[in-house]
């Protein structure tokens, strides 16, 4: 069995959090998104991730709806890119510093607060994703100058990065970096040496795109023969097997699954309640890393 709960930004919270980008899928049904949010309160959750560009300022929108003080919840945030409405990619990068200050002011308008508990710095350096070119290409010192000025001028509380290679991370440590956030999975594993550095740092580790397959052509856990053996032999999904590793693989994994539909949202935060023994994690363990560092766009 693992550990219910790790620490975030000096917070202890629980292991499965939940990712406010499936809101958008609920964009038409307001309602419905405020009613899932509360759902995951009263389930226990008390970490949720999102950003302004999440449904263009939809996802923001209903966290602030939702969610109450007395709730408890920690926020974290993220910035470095910016809604493109219409766009071929629904958003457009926002690298520079003074682009990394507006979108700071963007989250917290749309939320509703006077500070941020944590703000992710979205890099481009690794993963799969969109890539910098022109004035998006910024030395990270640089973009460090003026998140750790929002923190000291107390419009952030934490900084994280995202999207960061392990070079990238070493090189910020002395900001105070409180997380990092990853493309990482069962089957895409590249980032084993940041993850140990990580843990043994006391950073917290909380991987997007943790079941892989998000864009065409990436490894997917739930397409692996051993997830569902491992799934059929505990009476689990794929999904919950591919989350559960994550959650036994180190300490200091965060999760924040998305969903729109409350029955999913269930069948994640029960994730926490999965024990893989020794013999099942060795089972998992074998399964083939592949990269997931594709520039997509």
């Amino acid at each position: 069995m693992t550990t219910a709960t790790a620490s975030l930004a000096g917070r202890t919270v629980l292991r499965v959090g939940y990712g406010a980008l499936q809101l958008e899928r609920l964009h038409d049904r307001r309602g419905e998104a405020v009613a899932l949010l509360r759902r995951a309160v009263e389930l226990g959750v008390d970490h949720v991730d999102t950003a302004e560009f999440y449904g263009f300022g939809f996802a923001n929108a209903v966290i602030r709806e939702a969610l109450r003080p007395e709730d408890n919840v920690l926020v974290v945030t993220k910035v470095g890119a910016d809604p493109n409405p219409g766009g071929r990619v629904p958003l457009r990068l926002a690298q520079r510093p003074e682009q990394l200050r507006a979108s700071v002011e963007d989250n917290l308008r749309s939320l509703g607060v006077d500070r941020l508990a944590v703000v992710n710095l979205r890099r481009l350096d690794t993963g799969p994703g969109l890539r910098p070119e022109g004035d998006q290409v910024v030395d990270l010192d640089d973009q460090l100058a003026v998140m750790t000025a929002l923190r000291d001028e107390g419009k952030i509380g934490a900084i994280g990065l995202s999207s960061v290679t392990l070079d990238g991370l070493r090189h910020a440590l002395p900001a105070g970096i409180v997380c990092v956030q990853n493309a990482y999975s069962l089957v895409s594993r590249d980032d084993e040496d940041m993850l140990q550095l990580c843990a043994a740092a006391g950073i917290a580790w909380v991987p997007f795109f943790p079941l892989g397959g998000a864009f065409p052509g990436l490894p997917k856990a739930t397409d692996e023969p051993a997830v569902h053996a491992v799934a059929e032999s505990l009476g689990a999904t794929p999904s919950q097997v591919g989350l559960a590793w994550l959650l036994h693989h180190a300490p200091n994994v965060l999760l924040i699954p998305g969903t729109a539909n409350a029955a999913h949202l269930e069948a994640n935060i029960a994730v926490s309640e999965i024990t893989l023994d020794a013999a099942t994690l060795a089972t998992l363990d074998a399964i083939e890393s592949r990269s997931n560092d594709v520039p997509i766009g």
